[in-house]
């Protein structure tokens, strides 16, 4: 078979063909840049679906979901923040995980520490709610994630009830591990409140038991205990 000659090709044709080129080429320069699209957090798997793909290692399955969650706002050509998360999915991810691995701290640190931190009042509390409900499943080993979740309610949310109930929380619950610093932390909570008759009584109560055995705490809070008493009464002066 032999090929014919560009001029044996029809006038036409050769015009129609570079018409179609330049067509192509104009449409090409005429159009955005591609861009890579975001994929949605999907919801995660019931958790004896997900105890039956982990062919009886449920502890190394929930560490690789923390990793492939983590690094869900890296996609290829993508970079989410946090804030573009479905926080629901998201809880309901960090929740399969601690059904995995109930020893685990790094969902509630994920939880407390990371995805808390979007400036986005709505996922803070939803995060919040997530490490409190956790918290009362363990609260020997959950305490210092409320404790975190305390402040950030306390100076992110300026939700002082919030963050009271935390404390409370952490002072009836996590007595026998919680440090001083955290289950005294209503006393101070109150006091921003203003509520200062019932921090006052709080840290009386606190001083005259005999959990505190340090001088050093001992002599501090009886210095704030002091400066209490002087609020309370330039309180009761200025009514």
């Amino acid at each position: 078979m032999t090929e014919r000659s560009l001029q044996a090709v029809p006038r036409i044709v050769l015009t129609l063909g570079m018409l179609l080129l330049a067509l192509q080429i104009g449409l090409r320069t005429t159009q955005p840049a591609p861009t890579a699209r975001a994929e949605d957090l999907p919801p995660p798997p019931s958790s004896v679906a997900a105890r039956l793909a982990s062919l009886g290692e449920p502890i190394t399955l929930a560490g690789l979901t923390a990793l492939r969650l983590q690094a869900f706002d890296n996609q290829p050509g993508v970079s989410l923040p946090f804030a573009a998360l479905d926080y629901a999915k998201l809880g309901a991810w960090l929740d399969l995980m601690l059904d995995l691995d109930p020893r685990a701290n790094y969902p509630l640190l994920m939880a407390s520490h990371l995805y808390a931190q979007v400036p986005d009042p709505a996922r803070q509390r939803l995060m919040l709610d997530f490490t409190y409900r956790q918290f009362l499943l363990d609260p020997e080993r959950r305490w210092r994630y409320l404790a975190h979740a305390a402040l950030i309610a306390k100076h992110r949310l300026h939700d002082l009830p919030l963050a009271l109930d935390y404390a409370r929380a952490i002072q009836e619950k996590a007595r026998g591990t919680a440090l001083h610093w955290a289950s005294q932390m209503p006393i101070f909570i109150l006091e921003d409140m203003g509520e200062l008759e019932a921090a006052k009584i709080e840290l009386g109560a606190l001083l005259a038991g005999d959990s505190i055995n340090d001088p050093q705490e001992r002599r501090f809070l009886t210095q704030r205990y002091a400066e209490l008493e002087v609020k309370l009464m330039k309180a009761r002066q200025g009514r």
